[in-house]
């Protein structure tokens, strides 16, 4: 496992990091919670230390917390969200920050995440959704800035509204966060244009989720591909958009002349070639998924020569909206 610095933090974080929505019950429909420990386990044991949960996934942060003091001592980062107020993701444009990250709720939310992880503090703390409108406004940075010398969070991030890289970079700039969470992958290409090139300058940390678009990117949905009831990527993929993804994903191996299997390896690899990025976090749910996502990082770099035919295959598009 190699490693890569979360911005001027002082962390070291592994290049895969474990994205743990899927795990907690919460969505993403079939989880174990016996196999899950395990697989967090197993992704430890390969050196993966940055462990990503969030308060609304369910059970997650009990799950990830009884891990970490199993495994204390070891190095581990481990970064949670808190939920907005009103409960609306993404956030629209034209909220007051009062209605969504007050300081009383944010002080209330991460209280909660310390009780149910069984955790003393947690290392990055992010907004779960994001507004360059609040910079400057509300009490929200008093509050995380308390919270902070009150050894409850060590560094403050946030969670960047599902494709809309440009909604943070006011944030970025002010010298006020120190790590941001973003979608990016081989279709959607938008934040490599301004937010990386931000992060960087102002040495915010970046977390890439989303690297293979909720599966779109692992070469194994069709047209015929069934989820189980309730599992949000009926939601997702709905419609026609299984049919679409297919089409985009066989254009892609045809191109590269690599096979369906090999898809979800360039696609991490597509993003892990961006050196704005400090950690890309997957969802890792069985042992068998760790240990094939943990090899990836080997410092193997994708040639320039097939980044620029990735570069070809961008699609902008949101399927988090209704087909």
């Amino acid at each position: 496992m190699r490693y890569r610095e979360l911005g001027k933090t002082g962390l070291s974080v592994s290049e895969i990091g474990y994205g743990a929505w899927g795990i907690g019950g919460s969505m993403w429909i079939g989880a174990d919670e016996d196999e899950s420990v395990r697989a967090l386990h197993r992704a430890i044991d390969l050196g993966v230390n940055f462990i990503d949960t969030a308060r609304g996934y369910g059970e997650s942060e009990r799950i990830v917390g009884g891990v970490l003091r199993d495994r204390s001592g070891e190095g581990l980062v481990v970064a949670t969200k808190i939920p907005p107020l009103n409960r609306v993701w993404p956030a629209p444009s034209g909220l007051d920050p009062a209605t969504t990250y007050p300081g009383t709720h944010i002080r209330e939310s991460l209280e909660t995440s310390l009780r149910a992880s069984g955790l003393e503090a947690f290392d990055v703390v992010q907004f779960h959704v994001w507004s360059d409108e609040w910079v400057g406004r509300g009490d929200w940075l008093e509050t995380v800035d308390a919270l902070r010398r009150e050894g409850k969070l060590r560094h403050f991030g946030v969670s960047i509204n599902d494709y809309q890289p440009g909604n943070a970079i006011e944030l970025v700039r002010s010298g006020n966060v120190d790590s941001v969470q973003v979608i990016y992958n081989v279709f959607h290409q938008e934040p490599a244009e301004r937010l990386f090139p931000a992060c960087v300058e102002h040495g915010v940390g970046v977390i890439v989720r989303v690297a293979l678009d909720e599966g779109g990117l692992t070469g194994r949905i069709d047209a015929d591909t069934v989820f189980p009831d309730g599992d949000f990527r009926n939601r997702y993929f709905g419609g026609a958009r299984r049919a679409q993804v297919a089409s985009h994903v066989s254009a892609l191996a045809a191109d590269l002349d690599i096979g369906p299997d090999e898809v979800a390896e360039t696609a991490l690899r597509y993003v892990l070639a961006q050196e704005a990025v400090s950690t890309v976090i997957v969802g890792m749910r069985t042992t068998a998924n760790v240990e094939r996502n943990a090899a990836l990082s080997d410092g193997q770099r994708l040639p320039q020569e097939r980044l620029a035919k990735l570069a070809g295959h961008r699609w902008e598009r949101n399927f988090y909206q209704p087909a």
